[in-house]
């Protein structure tokens, strides 16, 4: 069997039980070696074989599992925070279907609400935002017309946007087209990795303070007013307001 696995956003410990024992208990492991924090590999046994697919292309990650399935080895193949987004992992599976090889996708926490936890805040506030967009900018992997950050902005969301903070200033350019300057905006430098920073401002400064810092890779932008003050409070403890555990 081949397990996708959601090692977590860098701190070791923040991967889940699951994903833990099976890396404890796989014969070869494969890890996406330019995110993942190399801490994760202290869960596997002595004697496993261990790749790190930063330098190899698919076929080579398939060759691997193919040998290893064919001798009746477990694969675990270690993605960084959670493996459904931005983990291609779909094209991996879809060469497993063709060959027969069953597997399964062991989610993890993602780098977004990493982010948002070493911030202390609440993506989603009442009157503020219920929505969330996760999502990128337009880089050498381009993005469909649709989606680019000067549409998504319109709907003035919650929005955490990967893999783009090496071009903050188009960042910053395209969102203002729907946010106003005083957005805040939070830059999150390797979320809860010992070497985590946090720059905090709005559209108007925080390009700035990014580059300032020489933050050109490994960040997670969010922006939105959920990271400002709450201006209304949840209706789910509400002692005025009854639901099917409590009358009011």
């Amino acid at each position: 069997m081949i397990y996708f696995i959601g090692a977590g956003p860098g701190d070791p410990e923040l991967i889940t039980v699951k994903g833990m024992k099976l890396i404890q208990s796989c014969g070869v492991v494969i890890y996406a070696g330019s995110l993942v924090n190399k801490e994760i590999l202290k869960y596997a046994k002595k004697d496993a074989s261990i790749y790190n697919s930063a330098s190899m292309s698919l076929d080579e990650i398939i060759d691997i599992m193919k040998e290893a399935h064919n001798k009746g080895i477990d694969v675990a193949r270690v993605h960084t925070g959670d493996p459904t987004i931005y983990g291609a992992i779909r094209e991996q599976m879809q060469e497993l279907d063709g060959l027969g090889i069953p597997y399964e996708v062991i989610p993890g926490v993602s780098s977004f609400t990493a982010a948002a936890s070493v911030l202390k805040k609440e993506l989603t506030l009442p009157e503020v935002s219920q929505t969330i967009i996760i999502t990128r900018a337009e880089g050498r992997t381009p993005v469909p017309q649709e989606q680019t950050l000067r549409s998504l902005s319109k709907h003035k969301a919650t929005m955490a946007i990967f893999l783009s903070v090496q071009d903050i200033d188009k960042v910053v350019e395209d969102l203002k087209e729907g946010y106003s300057e005083d957005t805040p905006v939070a830059v999150v430098y390797k979320a809860t990795w010992e070497d985590e920073l946090i720059f905090e401002g709005t559209l108007k400064n925080i390009a700035e303070k990014v580059k300032e810092n020489d933050i050109n890779k490994t960040a997670m932008i969010l922006i939105g007013d959920f990271l400002g003050d709450i201006k209304e409070y949840s209706k789910l403890y509400d002692a005025a307001f009854s639901h099917n555990y409590r009358k009011a």
